[in-house]
């Protein structure tokens, strides 16, 4: 048995042991990094640790940290009731206003995982007071990222469209850009009606008690609107939903939100303080950071949160014990195994045998699959750049138009974010406050799967097989 079959199959003892036996899927992934590394791959710790995702790590943790004591303090509680007054209480409406703003953020040159990151915790935040479906507003913000994340001057585009270029492959950047704005498009709008957005529709805007039922009885949300100072709630959350169309109840028993000292009663009931000031300057200093100065968001995010915890350390006690450890953890225990499959030339050897496939469109359609699976877990840019070239051989035989299958690897490969192993849905699971994050985890992981298994044959046969470009 070769090497780079050893490795796969270890990969799947891996899920099914995680799956099974409820071991941290992280840790899992550690002992299969060593061992395969060590035994398969004849590699030593060095060349293991190489995987290991050091940036990715200081991401999650930085801004899970901010974050947690941005909810310490009632800043995100304030952003929350701000969003409500800006759509006029139409909690319906909050998904797509999340899901826009992702989009422009990335549209204009912001790395997904930065807009993720800024977004994806007020967005959850309110998911969790309103009873909205946190899988809901995760896919949101995620598919939000990557609708926009093909723009001509975005990142993702930038880099595609330079390898199409050093290729000498023809190509599109408006073309590419549609693609993926529509596929996400469609994707989100069909995860809102499935997810709970009608019911959320006729809800009805939430009224200034703050009731997510919309009716202002007495029963549901006490209608302080502050949460207290330290961001403490009682309940779960439990609007998670499902990938199987079971929506959440946007009723009032979603959440029950613990008043705090001098609420006001109504949706006013937050007032601002210098700790939600400072904090609010923060997030704003972390995206002009991220987007304006090209700085690393989760070193600014460590600091920032740092600067506050100086400055009001009694609402930043509990922060670093909110960050979400397990999640940290699994992803980089995963990612850290990737990197040893890369080391070690098995993605090289998977797609080298998918692209000497005599027949083009099966290979096309193979190749998407590929680029789907592997983004699942590791960097979609990365897996596009080792594709794309792959893809020259059969494209230079002109039976598969190139425009096209640009535009199919770089959906598949992108669409796939909402894996909570990849980084988009890492910062998605480590953002969503009180729920239960074993659930989200298996929620996320379901719905990525049905991606993966869905979506590189639909964008095959819209973009591939009618030979564009």
């Amino acid at each position: 048995m070769s090497p780079e079959l050893i490795s796969i199959l270890v990969l799947v003892v891996v899920f099914v042991i995680a799956t099974t036996r409820s071991v941290n899927m992280g840790a899992l992934a550690f002992a299969a990094a060593f061992g395969v590394g060590t035994l398969v791959a004849d590699l030593d710790a060095d060349g293991i640790f190489a995987g290991f995702p050091g940036d990715l790590f200081v991401v999650l943790v930085g801004v899970t940290y901010l974050f947690a004591i941005a909810r310490a303090n009632g800043t995100t509680d304030w952003l929350v009731h701000a969003s409500v007054r800006l759509v006029r209480g139409r909690v319906a409406l909050i998904p797509w206003v999340m899901f826009a703003l992702t989009g422009a953020l990335t549209a204009i040159g912001a790395v997904s995982p930065a807009a993720v990151a800024i977004v994806a915790p007020i967005a959850l935040s309110f998911a969790t007071r309103y009873g909205i479906s946190p899988l809901l507003m995760g896919t949101m913000v995620v598919h939000g990222a990557q609708a926009g994340g093909f723009s001509p001057i975005s990142i993702y585009g930038s880099i595609v469209n330079g390898i199409v270029e050093r290729e000498k492959l023809p190509g599109s950047e408006v073309g590419l850009f549609f693609a993926s704005l529509v596929a996400n498009l469609l994707i989100a709008a069909v995860l809102f009606a499935v997810l709970g957005g009608r019911k959320l529709w006729a809800q009805g805007a939430v009224p200034d008690g703050g009731d997510a039922d919309g009716t202002g009885g007495g029963g549901g949300s006490s209608g302080s609107g502050d949460a207290k100072s330290t961001g403490e709630t009682t309940g779960t959350g439990a609007g998670t939903g499902g990938v199987t169309g079971s929506a959440p109840s946007p009723g009032p028993t979603a959440v029950a939100v613990r008043p705090g000292p001098g609420a006001g009663g109504g949706l006013g009931g937050t007032v601002l303080n210098p700790a939600r000031i400072a904090t609010l300057v923060a997030l704003v200093a972390l995206v002009v950071a991220v987007l304006g100065f090209d700085l690393d968001a989760g070193l600014t995010a460590v600091t920032l949160a740092v600067v506050l915890s100086t400055a009001w350390p009694d609402d930043s006690r509990r922060a670093v014990g909110e960050i979400a450890w397990s999640t940290v953890l699994l992803i980089c225990g995963v990612l850290t195994y990737v990197g040893v499959l890369e080391e070690m030339g098995t993605i090289t050897w998977a797609g080298e045998g998918v692209g000497g496939i005599g027949v083009p469109l099966l290979a096309a359609v193979l190749l998407c699959y590929i680029g789907a699976i592997v983004s699942a877990f590791a960097s979609s840019v990365g897996i596009m750049g080792a594709l794309i070239p792959l893809a020259v051989p059969f494209l230079a035989q002109g039976e598969i138009g190139a425009v096209g299958m640009v535009a199919a690897l770089a959906v598949s490969a992108t669409v796939v974010d909402v894996s909570p192993f990849s980084t988009n849905g890492a910062l998605v699971l480590a953002a969503a406050p009180d729920v239960d994050r074993d659930r989200f985890f298996r929620q996320l992981m379901v719905y990525g799967g049905i991606v993966v298994a869905v979506v590189p044959a639909l964008v095959w046969l819209v973009l591939v097989v009618p030979g564009f470009g």
